[in-house]
């Protein structure tokens, strides 16, 4: 499972990078490279030590209201979270709050058409499914950009060990032919602030015709590094 988001995160250097739900199996892959990552589980979930063996970076949070200052984060690895959610739209409400302008934020959520999402026995076999349309919906409607799309889990969910060796190649077959009915859907989006530029005045307007003009804030890591820089 870690390995499908690879090509999605490939590195993040000097990112503030929180994992939201259970997403402590993921993070470990991203945290050596992070300025920063913590593990936020919500209240009714419960808590999980994370990393071993070292200072706690676990918190126990409401998701609808996280404890952290308005875009001070780079990055939301949101897993086992959304499909659990009472309000999905307060809840990305409250990661766009948090996230840099330009900040990315990746989820993970059971596929409506899967097969995973259909047994209890799994781990996505619980919550809210989603389909490609609904979550693209929510995105937008929360002002974030979906940007790139994955699968994961694209063979049966066995019960028996020994069939288990199967998963690989099934994995890179379901790839080929059944990508619409994998288990999980992975997306990846972007916060986007955009601001008009203003027209100074009446008289100017008539002058010359100005176009509403759109401009991307910048991300928060890039500005964070121009400061340093004395840019």
């Amino acid at each position: 499972m870690s390995l499908a988001l690879t090509p999605v995160w490939r590195h993040i250097p000097d990112e503030r990078l929180v994992g939201l739900g259970y997403a402590v199996p993921y993070i470990d892959r991203f945290a050596a490279d992070a300025e920063r990552a913590l593990a936020f589980m919500p209240a009714a979930q419960g808590a999980q030590n994370w990393p071993p063996f070292a200072a706690s970076r676990t918190v126990l949070v409401g998701s609808e209201d996280l404890p952290l200052g308005d875009s001070s984060i780079d990055r939301i690895l949101m897993v086992h979270s959304l499909e659990f959610a009472e309000s999905p739209e307060l809840m990305m409400a409250e990661a766009w709050r948090v996230l840099a302008p330009g900040g990315r934020i990746v989820i993970l959520v059971p596929h409506r058409r899967g097969v995973w999402a259909r047994f209890e026995h799994t781990p996505w076999g619980s919550g809210r499914p989603w389909s490609r349309g609904q979550l693209t919906r929510l995105l937008r409607d929360a002002m974030f950009t979906p940007s790139s799309w994955s699968e994961a889990l694209l063979f049966p969910p066995f019960r028996k060990r020994p069939l288990l060796g199967l998963a690989g190649p099934l994995e890179r077959l379901g790839r080929d032919f059944w990508p619409v009915f994998a288990g999980v859907v992975i997306i990846e989006a972007t916060k986007q602030l955009y601001r008009g530029l203003p027209v100074a005045s009446t008289a100017r307007e008539r002058r010359r015709a100005i176009k509403p003009v759109l401009v991307p804030a910048g991300a928060g890591a890039g500005a964070r590094t121009c400061r340093d820089n004395g840019a």
